[in-house]
């Protein structure tokens, strides 16, 4: 066994600020990439890159150390919480690898997310999350879903993939050879001279790049024969809107370009057509990667549903499944769609769950909460919110089972009570605001009736005084005529004091 002296951690801790010049950063990652990929297409899983843990040799190249050991573990239990730093460094871990089986699976670019935080403290001299215990970086990195702070101006190739190592989905991550094919090609550069080394470089916590490279798209690379369909929009869980839902690849133009266009044979059209090859996904035995899959044989300690994460031409799958710390690995022909969901969809326990996997919000009476899907996991773990339950000023969510719940909609409710509990679930004021309406409502209705009352009551207090006074008037008007025609005295008697005494 060949020992090692120093790593670059060491040498760090030797400079002022404890920063290396981008030239020596770029050199070393890419030395480290090109063993990370090394180990990758042997099967193995580092969860462990850390500059404490890059050797140097005697010719100065980064050796990779401390490999392999955290993923020997996985698949344990672990009898105290504070063992999983023993999975990896927690200023290092990716969001998927804090909760592997519920957040998860880990996989390949697990390992670009502890790179890119090791290259940007080598460039910095800041440690990810420095100062921080494991619990508040797992409530920033996983719950809040925040970033290393990253530096501004870096060449555009390194700032574009590191960018992307800290996507919080890793399907979204770059591959290992991406990152190696980047610092290949900048690290001959002369980046030294170029005003990197002053005082004026800014520290910003949220990248943001015009040109950012989705490389989810660029995984699979697509060949003459190949069966595509359009991609879906993002938070889509219809095809309606494909723009080609089957065709065939019959050409490729430019193969040397990261995105190069493609001619696609649809058929009802007379010619095929030229589209870009980011825009379409290979579709293999009637699957894709990134459809809702179940799996035909039942397992208790993992979910049924998942989301496929690819598909060989062989047929070979490998499917998230809550449950599982990794990706789970078969055949096509174990596989079945399932039904599909998307982020915004409300959903709901099925009444025949009487355990869940994860415990779900309940009313008063003890009826399920309806609630609306905010995040979906790489395994199809669902995260729910329940707009119409508020707790210490906080929206509440759960996680879910796609297996165990299914989708709720306005239209499916059965009668207005029904109707009425789901507008009730779409936010936590909607039963305030509907008992203000009714308030103010009977209100108003109330003083319209007492209105309504008050004005013929009215009314016919002034008719009946006004029938008095004609009454009154009619029998002065008669007893005079009376009178008469009698003695003053007589008619005094008969009809009271309505004849003047003659004087």
């Amino acid at each position: 066994m060949k020992f090692y002296e120093g790593s670059v951690g060491d040498k760090m801790a030797q400079l002022k600020g404890g920063k290396l010049p981008l030239s020596e950063v770029l050199r070393y990652g890419a030395d480290l990439a090109r063993g990370v990929l090394d180990l990758h297409t042997r099967g193995i899983l580092i969860l462990n890159l850390k500059p404490c843990n890059f050797l140097t040799d005697e010719n100065d190249h980064a050796v990779l150390g401390d490999f392999g050991i955290p993923s020997l573990l996985f698949g344990l239990s672990l009898p105290n919480p504070d063992l999983i730093q023993r999975l990896g460094t927690p200023n290092y871990m990716a969001p998927e690898q804090w909760q592997p089986n519920i957040r998860g699976p880990i996989s390949y670019e697990t390992d670009s997310w502890g790179f890119a935080c090791s290259i940007l403290e080598m460039l910095s001299g800041i440690q990810p999350w420095r100062g921080k215990s494991a619990d508040e970086i797992y409530q920033l990195v996983v719950l809040k879903k925040e970033k290393p702070i990253f530096p501004y101006s870096l060449p555009p190739d390194i700032e574009n993939v590191l960018s992307g190592c800290f996507e919080y989905d890793f399907r979204k991550r770059p591959l290992m050879k991406d990152i190696l094919q980047a610092f290949e090609s900048a690290k001959d550069a002369d980046h030294d001279n170029i005003g990197w080394g002053n005082s004026e470089n800014v520290m910003v916590d949220r990248p943001a790049m015009a040109n950012r490279i989705n490389w989810l798209h660029f995984k699979d690379k697509l060949e003459v024969g190949d069966k595509v369909r359009s991609r879906k929009l993002k938070n889509s869980c219809s095809p309606e809107t494909m723009e080609i839902p089957d065709g065939t690849i019959v050409g490729i133009e430019d193969e040397g370009e990261r995105d190069p266009y493609i001619l696609v044979r649809v058929h009802g059209l007379h010619g095929p057509l030229k589209v870009r090859c980011s825009t379409v996904e290979r579709v293999t035995y009637g699957f894709a990667a990134g459809d809702w899959v179940r799996l035909r044989e039942e397992d208790k300690k993992r979910s049924q549903v998942g989301i496929l994460h690819s598909i060989g031409r062989d047929g070979a799958v490998t499917v998230g499944l809550i449950g599982m710390d990794t990706l789970w690995k078969g055949n096509y022909s174990d596989l079945q769609m399932a039904q599909a969901y998307c982020v915004g969809q409300f959903v709901r326990l099925k009444a025949h769950i009487s355990n869940p996997r994860f415990e779900w919000q309940r009313k008063r009476g003890g009826g399920l909460v309806t609630g609306r899907i905010s995040h979906i996991h790489p395994n199809g773990c669902l995260v729910v919110k329940f707009p119409g339950k508020f707790n210490l000023g906080e929206v509440c969510s759960c996680l879910a089972d796609p297996y165990e719940v299914e989708v709720v909609s306005f239209d499916k409710c059965e009668g207005i009570v029904k109707k009425y509990e789901h507008l009730e679930d779409f936010h936590w004021a909607v039963r305030p605001l509907f008992i203000a309406i009714g308030f103010f409502t009977a209100l108003k209705l109330g003083v319209f009736v007492g209105k309504s009352i008050a004005r013929p009551r009215s009314r016919k207090v002034a008719s009946i005084s006004d029938q008095s006074s004609d009454y009154q008037q009619q029998q002065q008007v008669q007893n005079s005529a009376n009178g008469a025609w009698l003695p003053p005295p007589v008619a005094n008697m008969l009809f009271g004091d309505v004849v003047g005494t003659s004087g």
